[in-house]
C-alpha cells in the first residue's frame, strides 16, 4: 500500500523539489520507503508501505533502460499468475512484488493489461520517448486518484494535499462540489471541493500524451438478471468468497480482520479462519453502555473462531475533540460520515498489532443491506396517499419528544415521511444524506449548481432496486464507504482490504434476481442464507447498526463546546456562501433538542474544521475551472 504523486512539465523543467515536497504530503501513507524520478517531462513520487516483498519492492520502480516508470498504490491479488505468464513470454524479473508485474503487464499488453488485474490499485505510469503519462484507478474505486490540469500540464495525486504543494492549484471551493456535498453526506465522482480538481472515475484510465488527454473505461458492470436457484447461487458465492478471501490474505506481514459482529465482517472471519494458517488476530470497536453496543455479537465471532480479540471502547471519555482536529488533515476532502471517527480508532489500535486488515465493505451495497431499499419500496406505495396526507402527519410526529438514540424510531419515521414527498430518485439521496434540494436552498446565499440529474442520467434503463444498487455501489461505496476506510486507516499506515470487492463477486451479484438480495423485510437474504449454518443464530438475526457514533446525544454533551465553537454565524458569515442565520438556526434547534440534527451538524462541523484547516478560499464570485478533462478527450 503506497501514495503516488506526479505532474507533467511540457515546457519547462521543474524544481526536484516541487515533486519531493508533493510525494512528502503522502508520507503517511507509506512509512517505509520515499522516492522520486524527475524525468525531462514528468516528475513521479512514491511513498511505500512495504506489504510484498519487503525488500525489493521500492518505487517508483523503472525498466533497465529507463525508458518507462511506474507509482503504484494499491494490491493486485493475482500477480504471480500474471507474472508466470509474463515470464512464459520472455520477461525477466527483479523483484517479487506486484508492482513490477504490474509495469512489465504494461510493456506486454498496454492499456488492455487493466483488465487482467484484480485488486484495489491507483497507478501511474510515464513512457519517457513518447512523453506518455497513463493514470488508472481499480474497478470500484478503492483506491483514490485526485486529478488537476492546468492549461498543457497534468497534476494528479493519492490525496489532494499532494496536489496543494503545486501553486498552479488554487485552494478554491467548488460550489457545485459544495452543493453536492451538502446533499449527500460525501462528494460523488468526479467531482470535488476544490475547484479544478477532479477524481478519476473508478475503472477508467486517463492518457496525457504530449498535452493532450483522453479517458475511457476499461470495466462497466451491467446488470443482467439471471434465473438462479437458491442453491445454485449460494454455492457460487461459497466459491467465489473463499477465492476472494484466500488472495486477499496473501501478505509478507501481520494482518487481521474487522469485526464488528454484523454479518459482513463475521462473514470475513469465517472465510478468513479457514484460510489463515495460525490464529487469527480480530478487532473490534465498543460502546459499552450503549442502546447499540455489538460488543456481545463480535466476542461470540470471536469466541466460536478462537481469534486473537482486540477491542477498543469509544466513549465521551477518550480524546474525541483531539480526533475530531485531526481528521481534516488526513481527509483532506471532508466526508460527513460520522462513521470517520470510530474507524479512526479502530485503525490506530489495529496497527499496533497488524500491518493488514480485511474489512466487510461492499456487502451492502452488492446484495441489499441498507434500509434504504426497504423506504425505497415503501414510499412508492405511500406516494399513492395525497401528499397533504403526508404532512399532516409529519405534523403530528414534530410533537413526539426528539431522542437521544443514535438513530432513534422518531428520527426514522420523519426522515421517511419528508423522503417520500420528495421524487424517488430524491428520496433515495435524501435518507442516506443530509439536507434535502429545499434545505440546501436556504442554508447556502449562492446558487451551487448542483444537480442529481448527471449522476442518475445513464441509469435511466434500471427500474426498482438493482437502479439503486448500482447508484449506491457507483457512489455511496466508492465516495463516502470506501473513502471513510481509505483516509482514516492510511492515517496510521494500515492497509485494510475489503473482499467482497473482488470484481467477480461484484459481477456474480449484478446477475441475481432482486428476491435474492432483498426479500420480503429481509436484507441481504442470499449471504444471510449462506451463512445461516455457519454463524451464530444471533448474528444471522440480528438488526442491522450504522458503524458510527451517536451523534445527536454528543452534540448535546462532549461535542457541545466544539459545536458551538466551530459551526457559529461567524464562520458562516466568513464563507460568504453560508447564510448565518441559518446555520445559527440549524444549531438552536438541535441543542433544544426541537429537532435531531445531529448528523447534518457533523458535516458542517467537519467542512468548517476543512476550510479553516486548508485555508479554502469560498469567494462565491470566484474563478470556476473550464478544462474539459472529464469529458473523454481534450
Amino acid at each position: 500500500m503506497c501514495g503516488i504523486a506526479g505532474f507533467t512539465h511540457k515546457r519547462y523543467t521543474p524544481d526536484p523539489e516541487r515533486i519531493r515536497k508533493a510525494t512528502l504530503c503522502l508520507v503517511h501513507r507509506g512509512p517505509d520507503q520515499q522516492a522520486v524520478l524527475s524525468g525531462r517531462a514528468a516528475s513521479l513520487g512514491a511513498v511505500r508501505l512495504s506489504i510484498i516483498d519487503l525488500t525489493g519492492g521500492d518505487q517508483p520502480i523503472s525498466t533497465e533502460d529507463g525508458e518507462t516508470t511506474i507509482a503504484f498504490n494499491g494490491e493486485v491479488y493475482n500477480h504471480a499468475e500474471i507474472r508466470s505468464e509474463l515470464e512464459r513470454r520472455g520477461h525477466r524479473f527483479r523483484s517479487r512484488c506486484d508492482t513490477e508485474v504490474v509495469l512489465r503487464a504494461f510493456l506486454e499488453w498496454d492499456v488492455q493489461s487493466f483488465q487482467r488485474l484484480r485488486g484495489m490499485f491507483a497507478f501511474a505510469i510515464w513512457q519517457e520517448r513518447p512523453r506518455r503519462l497513463v493514470l488508472v484507478r481499480d474497478r470500484m474505486g478503492i483506491k483514490p486518484l485526485y486529478i488537476a490540469k492546468r492549461g498543457e500540464d497534468l497534476y494528479f495525486g493519492s490525496e489532494i494535499k499532494a496536489l496543494f504543494a503545486h501553486p498552479e492549484i488554487e485552494r478554491r471551493l467548488d460550489l457545485e462540489g459544495l452543493g453536492h456535498y451538502l446533499l449527500f453526506n460525501y462528494v460523488p465522482c468526479p467531482y470535488t471541493l476544490v475547484q479544478g480538481v477532479r477524481k478519476l472515475p473508478p475503472g477508467y484510465w486517463l492518457e496525457w500524451r504530449d498535452g493532450h488527454t483522453r479517458m475511457e473505461p476499461f470495466w462497466r458492470l451491467e446488470f443482467r438478471e439471471r434465473p438462479w436457484r437458491l442453491e445454485d447461487a449460494k454455492a457460487e458465492l461459497d466459491r467465489l468468497l473463499s477465492a476472494s478471501v484466500r488472495e486477499h490474505l496473501i501478505s509478507d506481514v501481520p494482518l487481521g480482520v474487522w469485526s464488528s459482529g454484523g454479518l459482513d465482517s463475521s462473514t470475513m472471519v469465517h472465510y478468513a479462519s479457514a484460510a489463515f494458517p495460525g490464529r487469527l488476530k480480530t478487532f473490534s470497536v465498543s460502546f459499552r453502555g450503549r442502546s447499540f453496543d455489538e460488543s456481545r455479537y463480535f466476542r461470540e465471532v470471536a469466541a466460536k473462531y478462537g481469534s486473537d480479540h482486540h477491542e477498543f471502547d469509544l466513549n465521551p471519555a477518550v480524546d474525541l475533540v483531539g480526533a475530531i482536529e485531526q481528521i481534516p488533515q488526513y481527509s483532506d476532502e471532508p466526508s460527513a460520515d460520522a462513521g470517520a471517527l470510530p474507524v479512526w480508532f479502530l485503525s490506530q489500535m489495529t496497527r499496533r498489532h497488524v500491518t493488514v486488515a480485511l474489512s466487510g465493505e461492499g456487502a451492502d451495497e452488492l446484495f441489499g443491506g441498507y434500509y434504504t431499499y426497504l423506504a425505497d419500496r415503501y414510499a412508492s406505495l405511500l406516494r399513492w396517499t395525497p401528499p397533504a396526507f403526508r404532512k399532516m402527519c409529519l405534523r403530528l410526529l414534530s410533537l413526539w419528544p426528539v431522542a437521544d438514540e443514535k438513530i432513534s424510531l422518531e428520527y426514522k419515521l420523519k426522515r421517511f415521511l419528508q423522503g417520500s414527498l420528495l421524487p424517488p430518485d430524491e428520496a433515495h439521496v435524501y435518507w442516506n444524506g443530509a439536507f434535502s434540494a429545499e434545505e440546501k436552498r436556504r442554508l447556502l446565499n449562492v446558487e451551487d449548481g448542483a444537480s442529481l440529474r448527471p449522476l442518475f442520467q445513464d441509469l435511466d434503463g434500471e427500474r426498482g432496486l438493482n437502479r439503486y444498487l448500482h447508484f449506491d455501489q457507483r457512489y455511496y461505496l466508492a465516495d463516502d464507504i470506501l473513502y471513510k476506510c481509505d483516509r482514516m486507516s492510511m492515517a496510521h499506515s494500515l492497509e485494510v482490504r475489503p473482499a467482497f470487492l473482488d470484481h467477480r463477486i461484484v459481477e456474480f451479484a449484478a446477475t441475481l434476481p432482486a428476491h435474492l438480495k432483498v426479500r420480503g423485510s429481509t436484507l441481504k437474504f442470499l449471504l444471510r442464507e449462506l451463512m445461516r449454518d455457519k454463524l451464530p443464530a444471533s448474528v444471522i438475526h440480528r438488526k442491522k447498526e450504522g458503524f458510527d457514533i451517536p451523534s445527536h446525544d454528543w452534540f448535546r454533551g462532549p461535542l457541545r463546546g466544539l459545536l458551538l465553537d466551530t459551526v457559529t454565524a461567524k464562520a458562516a458569515a466568513a464563507t460568504g456562501v453560508f447564510s448565518p442565520e441559518s446555520v445559527a438556526r440549524l444549531v438552536e434547534l438541535h441543542l433544544s433538542r426541537r429537532a435531531n440534527l445531529g448528523f447534518q451538524l457533523w458535516g458542517l462541523l467537519i467542512l468548517f474544521l476543512w476550510i479553516r484547516q486548508w485555508r479554502i478560499q469560498t469567494d462565491p464570485e470566484a474563478w470556476r475551472a473550464k478544462e474539459p478533462l472529464l469529458s473523454g478527450t481534450s
